[in-house]
């Protein structure tokens, strides 16, 4: 069989030429809805395009496609950034040599892509966007890339330049290297371990040219793809494929939210995928829920003496979710403690409250103070005008905007000394499922361990209290994991990679039982210790302290423990390994990048070694959160072991997403791909974040 390969100058004109004829005549509307191509990422089959889709957008892919198969997850985190994570099965390799050790499972890679967009299409500019594809993983398929996407009518078309595995094609010089011999060559492989950001590879080596068209058929659900790829498959980790054209040809059908792909790839191989697609800003549940009370017939008593006590502080809670702790009524104010419990959305929680209180207090009052508590400790106090609220509740003008009614501040130590909660003291209890999982491991592609965490505890008073959690397994394969590393020579100490000893031989276990402390220290400072069994693994003792004003964008703490490693056979006893860790932290939420919380903890970790965590958390409009986290510290990747440095994924998801009526709490997944010794946080029994949360709600 023969195929035609046109020339470099060829290729070039043809591509360019058929963009660059269309452009006058482009209509800006994208009428092709943007896809996923086979390793995860809007894209052709094998090449990347420059679109993005709206901000929020998931999509969960499965590809065969020969030698590989791919599992990946594509988030638009915003309308100018999207990232990939993925899975590669590669059919022609094993995971080990050691067939004690992983057995015949075939060799599974990790890898992280981002794109960004640098111009938005216009009438006459196509979208340009620059893409970074496995920068952080092994470099089975590194590459960096700019490409254009400029769409004309039903077809959709993409010009793209590519380095690493998208231009080992060789179709054109790289046009960096005439700046700097140094781009000539590209060094090749991945330092560490795995997992590392080779930056020094970035842009150099060879370079070729990749692109396509797309073309929304008349039947709405069937898009059809033409590329030619800058790959020639010489380099690839499941050894050199043929090929027998760079042109490929694919198919996809649209049904609802599922995709149905189909290729034709290197002019001799058949793949086919399988993506599901949702949007997490959209995300919603119906609700069967009262309405909030209407003002439009209220009938307030005269007097405050006349009120209803017992009714208002149940209607409270019956009609708006606010559980009440206290409550202070005066004939100009009223003040009520208390925690919201059912309502996610702070508006929506004070609006309700503000009802309640209207419809059942007097005109005379023209204040309300709601106070939200967390752990007994008043946090907010949201100030209500109560007379410019009843307007607003009543739309009395076409403008009314109960938001404007109303003001969040810290509570005046006025506010703070009236606060006398009754029941302070007593018993408490909590059941709470848990779901930990790991991908990727050599013994076993997927591990799991699920099951409940029981707790409990008794509070002295509002700041004191003995507590403790214990964690029941009722599901697991943890005993698949192999890696005990007993007879190698480590250079940390083993402070989480003995996590099989602890999962594994204890369908019931301790996980925490502390004395706990908690209280305001100051005006926006807050403290806390405690001291006991602290997590699954270490006991000890510790403390922090936190700065942190209402609605800031900014936070910071400080944390300090002392802590002994926990033996893993007798739940109460104690090993002889002990340290010093802790972190001064920051939580910022930075106003140029809309709904996201980073937070940087500075410090050291479990096994002594010393530097930063960074973690990025990104909220949508639903309340889903997805979240990642890097530790970088003074250990050498060599000395790490596989993945260079600690890393994670995770996502937050609100329960009441999945549930008719309104509810607060939230199910978090974590994904590590591999936890090794360095760069290993404390997992402390209460944080002073959490604690403070309803101050400036990100999670709330």
């Amino acid at each position: 069989m023969s195929a035609y390969f046109p020339s470099k100058r060829t290729t070039l004109a043809l591509v360019v030429g058929s963009v660059l004829s269309t452009t006058t005549q482009a209509d800006t509307q994208i009428n092709v809805t943007p896809s996923q191509m086979v390793q995860g990422g809007n894209g052709l089959i094998q090449t990347p395009t420059a679109r993005m889709r709206e901000q929020g957008g998931m999509a969960i892919n499965y590809t065969d496609n020969g030698e590989y198969r791919f599992w990946s997850v594509n988030i638009q985190l915003y309308d100018w950034m999207e990232a990939t994570a993925r899975y590669t099965d590669v059919r022609t390799q094993l995971y080990s040599q050691f067939e004690s050790f992983s057995g015949d499972q075939t060799l599974k890679d990790k890898g992280l892509d981002v794109k960004f967009r640098l111009w938005k299409e216009s009438y006459y500019l196509p979208d340009i966007s620059v893409g970074f594809r496995d920068f952080g993983g092994t470099g089975f398929f590194e590459s960096e890339y700019i490409n254009a996407s400029k769409s004309v009518g039903p077809f959709d078309f993409h010009l793209g330049l590519g380095w690493g595995y998208l231009g080992t094609a060789d179709d054109i010089t790289n046009p960096f290297c005439e700046l700097r011999d140094s781009f000539c060559e590209r060094p090749g492989g991945f330092s560490g371990r795995g997992g590392k950001v080779d930056y020094d590879q970035f842009f150099k080596g060879t370079a070729s040219f990749f692109g396509g068209i797309e073309y929304q058929t008349p039947w709405e659900p069937l898009t059809l793809k033409l590329e030619f790829e800058g790959n020639d498959y010489s380099e690839d980790r499941a050894g050199e494929l043929e090929q027998d054209s760079r042109w490929n040809i694919g198919a996809v059908y649209r049904y609802k939210d599922v995709d149905f792909s189909f290729n034709y790839q290197r002019g001799n191989t058949i793949g086919f995928g399988l993506t599901y697609r949702f949007n997490m800003n959209t995300a919603s549940q119906l609700k069967f829920d009262k309405e909030p009370r209407s003002l439009m017939a209220r009938r307030p008593p005269k007097k405050i003496e006349d009120v209803n006590k017992s009714a208002l502080y149940n209607d409270m809670f019956r009609d708006a979710g606010f559980v009440l702790s206290d409550a202070e009524l005066n004939e100009n104010e009223a003040t009520f403690y208390g925690t919201q419990v059912n309502y996610r959305d702070q508006d929506e929680a004070i609006e309700r409250i503000g009802r309640v209180a209207a419809s059942e207090l007097p005109d005379t009052v023209k204040t309300y103070h709601i106070v939200d508590n967390r752990g007994g400790q008043p946090m907010v106090d949201t100030q209500v005008d109560a007379e410019a609220f009843i307007a607003a509740a009543r739309y009395e003008s076409v403008d009314a905007d109960i938001k404007q009614t109303y003001i969040r501040t810290d509570p005046s130590q006025e506010v703070l000394d009236a606060y006398e909660p009754e029941n302070t003291k007593g018993l408490f209890y909590s059941a709470d499922f848990f779901f930990t999982q790991s991908f990727g491991n050599p013994e076993d592609f997927y591990l799991y361990q699920t099951g409940f965490l029981l707790g409990g505890g008794y509070a002295f008073d509002e700041k004191f209290s003995i507590r403790g959690s214990a964690r029941v397994t009722l599901l697991d394969n943890f005993d698949k994991f192999n890696y005990l590393v007993d007879n190698e020579e480590v250079a940390l100490p083993r402070v989480r990679t003995r996590v099989r000893e602890y999962v594994s031989e204890n369908d019931v276990w301790l996980d925490t039982a502390i004395l706990h402390y908690k209280d305001r220290l100051s005006e926006n400072l807050f403290g806390q210790a405690y001291a006991g069994y602290l997590e699954t693994m270490f006991a000890g003792v510790g403390g922090e302290i936190m700065y942190r004003e209402v609605d800031s964008n900014i936070a910071y703490g400080v944390d300090v423990n002392y802590v002994k490693q926990r033996d893993p056979l007798k739940q109460m006893a104690l090993e002889d390994y002990d340290a010093i860790t802790g972190h001064a932290s920051v939580y910022w939420k930075p106003e140029f990048l809309d709904d996201t919380q980073i937070t940087v903890s500075a410090g050291q970790f479990l096994a002594k070694d010393k530097g930063v965590n960074i973690d990025y958390a990104k909220r949508f409009d639903s309340g889903i959160i997805v979240g990642a986290f890097a530790a970088f510290t003074d250990v050498s990747s060599e000395e790490y072991g596989e993945g260079s440095f600690t890393k994670g994924f995770y996502i937050s998801i609100p329960t009441d997403l999945f549930l008719l009526q309104p509810s607060k709490g939230r199910g978090f997944f974590p994904w590590v791909p591999i936890s090794r010794d360095g760069g290993q946080m404390l997992q402390r029994p209460a944080r002073l974040i959490n604690q403070t949360e309803i101050r400036a709600p990100f999670y709330d």
